[in-house]
């Protein structure tokens, strides 16, 4: 079956606001495509829009407000980009930790489910809601964001790690289960991505700021940034892509080959 031209293709981007789903908010724009930002705050929303009409004057790009936890909230989120678009080509989940990592006895116990969740549950979320009608068209291409940290055990990310290796193996598996209806899911997972406000709080703190720069020396050919990310996450989007599906690919600069 063949897949969408990117110029013909109305997005969604969870995270949309920042890092990585804003500079692929961008270049989806360059290229024509229909752009839904979601994310919690409407003022970084209005900024994001702003910013991807300057660096693409005539992009059709708005923003919709969502709590990714809150089941509802998200259905009516999908429900509401799918009218606003027509339909849903491209779902995209750059969501990620709020905090940064730290070695697992200096979690406290009753924030262990908070951290979990809070990576875990809006991928899953947004997918379950996006995937039905998807399904009903016979096409899709669904792109999440995740980490090295699902891939490598790593002193530091015990938590991210537990959450990212739950988000792959959950896209792995959903992409099994779509792909007979030419839906299509396929994930990132980088390390270290420069620019990002993740790479701001990470350096902002001694412990995960010394984990960082020793895997950054490792990036012999460059510590990835937010152009690379978004450069792949449309290509597994677009036509090329459209016998790939259920692959998990890092961009890392050779941090590590996993």
């Amino acid at each position: 079956m063949s897949a969408k031209p990117i110029s013909e293709c109305g997005v969604v981007i969870l995270g949309g606001t920042a890092g990585v789903g804003l500079e692929t908010a961008m270049q989806f724009a360059e290229q024509g495509a229909r752009v839904i930002l979601l994310g919690r705050n409407v003022e970084r929303g209005a900024s994001a829009c702003a910013a991807v009409r300057e660096r693409a004057p005539k992009a059709q790009v708005s923003f919709e407000k969502v709590d990714a936890i809150d089941t509802a909230d998200v259905q009516r989120a999908e429900q509401t980009c799918r009218e606003r678009l027509g339909v849903i080509d491209v779902l995209v989940c750059t969501t990620g930790p709020s905090e940064p990592p730290r070695l697992l006895h200096n979690i406290p116990i009753e924030n262990v489910k908070l951290r979990i969740e809070e990576i875990f549950l809006p991928p899953l979320h947004m997918i379950h809601a996006t995937l039905p009608a998807m399904r009903r068209q016979k096409s899709g291409a669904i792109v999440v964001v995740a980490s090295d940290a699902g891939k490598i055990p790593t002193p530091g990310e015990t938590m991210v790690g537990a959450a990212m290796g739950a988000i792959m193996m959950f896209c792995k598996a959903a992409a099994i289960e779509a792909k007979r209806e030419n839906v299509r899911i396929n994930l990132l997972t980088p390390s270290l991505i420069a620019g990002t406000p993740g790479a701001a709080m990470i350096f902002n703190e001694p412990f995960s700021a010394k984990m960082f720069e020793k895997a950054s020396a490792l990036a012999h050919l460059g510590v990835s940034d937010c152009a690379d990310q978004a450069a792949m996450i449309l290509y597994l989007a677009g036509p090329a892509a459209k016998r790939m599906t259920g692959q998990a690919i890092s961009i890392n600069g050779g941090i590590s080959v996993a």
